[in-house]
């Protein structure tokens, strides 16, 4: 118990979305996958892919979410749980913000759809669409953007120029974080739509992409910085819930 009290707010709501995160990512192995992944192509047994992957989870991200919110501290970014930041600026603005950028997705998608004429990307089916938009709300944000950026940030910033040009290096690495955001999802696009190179993605698919994923990586650093984590990860949640959930179980 006094162990306990000795850790942060921030860390112990990390340690609980550490959490969430990895529950549901060996629960989203059970739930249907549509046409992301039959379940043929399943390595091994259900049960013990779950275990492999919360294992991946609870490790991997959790550790490298770990060292990016103690470096997040020292290159000044808003604590995950600051008391200079407010609920409505934690919670209601990145729902708002999120939701209008499902939007956005939904109308570019559509502009797309017609140039490359591969239709409209695809979602995956409901429940996994709720499942899949929490560990990507959470895990995509531990990766790209809570350890990403501040690594990077610290040490060219910080360790390098010695705290010189903080902010036009953290967009720098800001828009590197959304560029290799974008190129982490063309091969699960390829695998989805029978691509066999990436040189067979037709350029304006790539292009959507980019634009899809950059823009919301930009909108989830920035509040990353000013606002902390949990705003990244509400921006990111509420984005797919709109673009996947809804948009995704209308069409």
């Amino acid at each position: 118990m006094k162990i306990m009290g000795k850790i942060s707010r921030s860390t112990k709501i990390y340690l609980a979305l550490i959490l969430i995160l990895t529950a549901t990512a060996a629960l989203n192995i059970f739930l249907p996958q549509g046409a992301l992944l039959p379940k043929q192509q399943l390595p091994a047994p259900q049960w013990l892919m779950a275990l492999i992957t919360g294992g991946i989870y609870l490790i991997v991200y959790g550790g490298l979410g770990f060292i990016g919110l103690t470096l997040a501290r020292k290159v000044g970014f808003a604590e995950l749980w600051d008391p200079t930041v407010s609920n409505r600026q934690r919670f209601l603005i990145p729902a708002l913000v999120g939701a209008g950028l499902g939007l956005f997705f939904i109308l570019v998608d559509a502009l797309f759809a017609a140039w490359h004429n591969l239709g409209p990307l695809p979602h995956p089916p409901f429940p996994t669409s709720v499942a899949a938009s929490i560990v990507a709300g959470i895990g995509e944000e531990i990766i790209f953007r809570l350890f990403f950026i501040p690594f990077w940030l610290w040490l060219v910033s910080a360790l390098v120029l010695r705290g010189r040009w903080q902010t036009p290096i953290f967009w720098i690495v800001a828009v590197l974080s959304a560029l290799a955001f974008a190129v982490a999802h063309l091969p699960a696009v390829m695998a989805i739509m029978g691509f066999e190179s990436i040189q067979a993605i037709p350029l304006a698919l790539i292009i959507e992409l980019v634009i899809l994923n950059g823009v919301l990586s930009l909108f989830a650093a920035y509040y990353l910085k000013t606002y902390g984590f949990l705003a990244a990860v509400g921006i990111h949640f509420w984005t797919d819930v709109l673009w996947h959930v809804i948009w995704g179980g209308v069409t």
